[in-house]
């Protein structure tokens, strides 16, 4: 890929113009980390506390990282870059739904997905009333807050509420977050079932590992995702005292966790171990290691009070 190719792009789509920051090269074989922000937010308000925490870099320099902003109002076009054979995606919330289905659709060019806040339900009739009523109760900032933020973090209208409500309000265009809006909550189900529990059970075929915070508007919907992909190759990390962005409140256990999720794939093998991997090194010696091949993604249960029993997911309350 020609160096040129590092930065900001406006990709001209059959579906409009598309977004797209670059951060590096290709690094041999390895796949692109492909980001796709929730709604109201962009690649910067989602991802830039995560992808700039220091021991971020450790990963990042692995890896050529392709963040991609929905549809919006930037100007000009360019060809899209070629050369990512297959990705490893990063989405939240909207764009967990949307990294989910296209993983389904192009399963050989995803080698795996980190989904935070997924529902992958869609969205029926008293869904669409209560959006309606909403709608005509609160600003649009404000439906879109109560989406990515838990309900105590609202009340207590702590400085990053504060932040996010300025910067959806004021920097987001309106018209376009509204479109953004409109199309998630048209969204229909994924339509996926473990393996196993009906013939023919369609599901993700990469390994997955699902993020979600204590008490986040979206704990429901990852529960409920969790319990339809295969578990043998999915991973379900929930955090606590994160709220509904775990990636902006807690990058540093974040990180730790996507460390040994790639470990975990075969990448990145001699990275050094942090705080999260040591602590469940006991646990994870007897189920598996990371060799030169891609293994199975082991599955595991752990609390922060304590070691627990193997268990078909792997949950974690850092």
């Amino acid at each position: 890929m020609p160096e040129c190719w590092d930065g900001e792009h406006d990709i001209e789509t059959p579906y409009g113009l598309l977004h797209v920051v670059i951060r590096g090269s290709p690094k041999g074989n390895r796949p692109a980390i492909l980001t796709y922000h929730d709604v109201g937010l962009n690649h910067k308000l989602c991802f830039n506390t995560f992808f700039n925490f220091e021991d971020m870099q450790e990963i990042t320099k692995h890896f050529v990282v392709c963040h991609v902003d929905a549809p919006g109002q930037q100007v000009g076009a360019s060809q899209f870059p070629q050369g990512f054979k297959y990705v490893i995606g990063i989405g939240v919330g909207a764009g967990a739904y949307v990294l989910a289905k296209f993983a389904l659709i192009f399963p050989d060019l995803v080698e795996g997905l980190v989904l935070m806040n997924i529902d992958p339900n869609g969205k029926g009739w008293i869904d669409w009333a209560a959006a309606k009523l909403s709608g005509l109760t609160s600003t649009l900032p404000d439906t879109v807050l109560s989406h990515l933020f838990s309900q105590e973090e609202l009340v207590n209208n702590t400085e990053l509420v504060q932040s996010y409500r300025q910067q959806i309000g004021n920097v987001v265009n309106q018209a376009n977050l509204q479109l953004f809006w409109n199309m998630y909550n048209s969204r229909r189900d994924l339509d996926i079932n473990r393996p196993g529990t009906v013939p023919n059970a369609k599901t993700l075929r990469c390994p997955v590992m699902l993020v979600v915070g204590d008490n986040a508007p979206a704990e429901d919907g990852v529960v409920e995702c969790n319990s339809k992909l295969d578990p043998t190759t999915t991973t379900f990390l929930k955090m606590a005292d994160s709220g509904g962005l775990p990636q902006v409140t807690q990058p540093g256990k974040l990180t730790e966790a996507f460390k040994y999720f790639l470990q975990g794939m075969g990448y990145m093998p001699s990275a050094s171990m942090t705080r999260l991997a040591r602590s469940r090194t006991a646990s994870l010696t007897s189920a598996g290691s990371v060799d030169g091949s891609r293994p199975q993604a082991c599955t595991h249960s752990e609390s922060s009070e304590g070691l627990g029993q193997v268990n078909h997911t792997m949950e974690v309350s850092c």
